[in-house]
């Protein structure tokens, strides 16, 4: 018998908003919102977009002026939408239309030499052996250069790529806590792992109490690390500046830091750590191994994520100079317009040129189903496993391969051998990768129309979270995550708006793309996929909260179903206090820099336990030889 990873705890950031009680996927299906979810959604983003603030027990503008939930919609409606989702990038990250570069340049002179003064401290060392040196007045020198000179000059040029899935216009996590230099991508980190653990209902220290210390598990990474100035960006580009590299540059910019950042600053976990970057699949490599941890025995709580910041001038020539990008003349082409709308850059399995890059961070708590039941955890869903598999031989390493053929095909066996047959024809989607390149809608949609074909699935949903916050690279599969965590709870599955129709070249044979939301049943189960390139294919398979809650009745029994209840309604209470907080723009980062440092001097080991300063429990030691019947 093995553990049931069950999800009690989500939180994050990306461009449709805070991930807590699907503030972000209701974003994304707005329109299908009843008008409670709707305002609800509007004034919670509002505060997150510091549009409007909680002052003296009521809402205020930016001017200072009550403004009343009812009243945001209508007032600040136009904005918020308009400052979520796909848009143009905005200056906080680059300048899209004056971005800026180096042009060399050679320098001839016009007589005999080149002629210029400049301090004697700005010399180049050592001196070029051309060079003739005089020395002036007050610390400086002239020089004169008998020949060419190769310089570099300031310059700017129009980008080709002008979109991004960016945070909502005016978050701004690095002014919600003491963030001390800190790179973007830590900096949502933080702000991602509170979130998902704040959502739990319960003080993190509640959980810590009832477990050992080294039950707990930290499981996150990025793929490129961090490369704004405060990583690896001021790395690689201070000293060609003229600049110094800081102490922090190397070790802010590894891409371990998610991981690294949540232990040392949010939670304090002594427990397992792990990071595992697999390109597109980030996500769902290290929800494996929390997953795998948990069904084993060897954790009982895991947090589980990925975080990056990718918008950077950088990153995006690096993917534009791959044309793997939409770019403005691909856009155009396609509408057959003179502009290119900035809102609908990605379209996933319609007519499209390229992916758009997006920036996210994504975070479950996953808890064992005993500890669950335990603690009265709100569930949200399970997971049943995920499956990783490679291309084999290939000639270029971005192209796609078989090994997404093999982790959709068992993570669809698995679901048909759990819940049986019909809850995978008739109570399943699909959570595509749908990057929205061109090979990508053929090459995805034909494994989805045969293993549909397969397993006798006809008309099965397929939603793609790309089409609205772009492609965050190691937290895209979390996005996934989250939206299919939406459809459980409103039972609306979002269209692809961003597309007219469906491609011609696309297999949709068995498939449901749809380019408008739409009201389903309820669901059972979701297949989060993800083609990463490189080879890095993952697909998890995902039980719902209904499913999952009856799977962990029929274990455990009505008699601790009904203990569960009683404390759930404890949890469900604390959770609503939190949501109204945070749609109040009352956040409260968890950054304990500092805080609670563990006495090594205060440690005690025997040779059956060790007790840590300030953990309730002890850490067990092995008392058996797991290889007696070798030895």
């Amino acid at each position: 018998m093995i553990a049931l990873p069950l999800i009690v705890g989500m939180g994050g950031i990306n461009a449709a908003g805070r991930t807590s009680f699907h503030q972000g996927y209701q974003r994304i299906v707005i329109e299908k919102l009843n008008q409670e979810l709707r305002r609800e959604t509007f004034v919670g983003l509002a505060t997150l977009m510091n549009l409007v603030s909680y002052q003296n027990d009521q809402l205020v503008d930016a001017d200072g002026q009550a403004i009343a939930p009812s009243e945001i919609e209508e007032k600040l409606g136009q904005q918020i939408l308009d400052g979520t989702l796909i848009r143009k990038i905005e200056k906080n990250h680059f300048d899209v239309d004056a971005t800026h570069w180096q042009q060399k340049m050679t320098l001839s002179p016009s007589g005999e030499t080149i002629v210029f003064e400049t301090s004697k401290r700005k010399l180049p060392a050592p001196l070029p052996r051309t060079w003739q040196i005089t020395e002036l007045e007050a610390g400086k020198v002239k020089v004169e250069i008998p020949g060419d000179l190769d310089i570099t000059h300031d310059g700017y040029r129009d980008n080709p790529i002008k979109a991004a899935g960016q945070f909502p216009t005016g978050f701004e996590p690095a002014n919600m806590y003491n963030s001390r230099y800190q790179p973007r991508g830590l900096q949502a980190t933080i702000f991602g792992a509170t979130d998902a653990i704040r959502s739990l209902g319960m003080e993190w220290q509640t959980v810590v109490d009832k477990i050992g210390p080294d039950q707990i598990g930290t499981y996150s990474a990025s793929v490129a690390g961090q490369l704004q100035e405060e990583g690896f960006a001021g790395l690689m580009k201070s000293r060609m500046r003229g600049g110094r590299v800081s102490t922090k540059n190397l070790a802010l910019g590894l891409n371990t830091m998610s991981t690294d950042f949540i232990n040392a600053y949010v939670t304090g976990n002594v427990g397992t750590t792990f990071t595992a970057s697999g390109a597109c699949a980030t996500f769902l490599y290290n929800l494996r191994a929390a997953v795998q941890d948990i069904q084993t025995g060897k954790i009982r709580v895991a947090v589980v994520g990925s975080a990056e910041t990718p918008i950077t001038q950088e990153i995006i020539e690096g993917f534009g100079n791959m044309s793997a990008l939409a770019n403005e003349e691909g856009l155009k082409k396609l509408d057959n317009s003179d502009t290119a709308d900035h809102r609908r850059t990605s379209r996933p399995f319609g007519q499209n040129c390229g992916f758009t890059i997006g920036e996210g961070a994504q975070f479950v708590v996953l808890m064992d189903d005993a500890l669950t039941l335990e603690l009265g955890a709100r569930v949200l869903g399970s997971v049943a496993d995920v499956f990783i598999n490679a291309d084999g031989i290939k000639k270029s390493i971005t192209a796609p391969g078989p090994g997404n053929y093999i982790t959709m095909a068992k993570s669809v066996a698995l679901a048909q051998n759990v819940l049986g047959k019909e809850a995978v024809t008739e109570r399943s989607f699909i959570l595509a990768h749908g990057s929205s390149t061109p090979q990508n809608r053929v090459t995805e949609s034909l494994i989805y129309d045969r293993i549909g074909k397969s397993f006798a699935i006809n008309n099965w949903p397929v939603a793609a979270p790309k089409a609205f916050v772009g492609h965050t690279i190691g937290p895209a599969s979390g996005d996934q995550m989250a939206m299919a965590l939406g459809i459980f709870e409103h039972n609306i599955m979002p269209g692809i708006t961003t597309i007219d129709k469906v491609a011609d070249d696309v297999y949709a044979e068995q498939l449901d793309i749809r380019t408008e939301h739409y009201e389903c049943q309820p669901m059972d189960i979701a297949f989060i996929n993800s083609k990463g390139f490189g080879g890095n294919n993952a697909t998890a398979t995902v039980l719902s909260p209904k499913v999952s809650l009856e799977m962990v009745a029929k274990r455990h029994g009505d008699e601790a179903m009904a203990s569960y209840q009683e404390k759930l309604t404890v949890v469900e209470a604390a959770q609503q206090a939190y949501k109204t907080q945070i749609n109040n723009g009352e956040y409260d980062l968890i950054y304990k820099f500092g805080e609670g440092l563990i006495d090594e001097n205060e440690i005690n080991i025997t040779e059956t336990e060790m007790t840590l300063p300030g953990f309730a429990n002890p850490i067990e030691l092995s008392q058996e030889n797991p290889f007696k019947d070798m030895v």
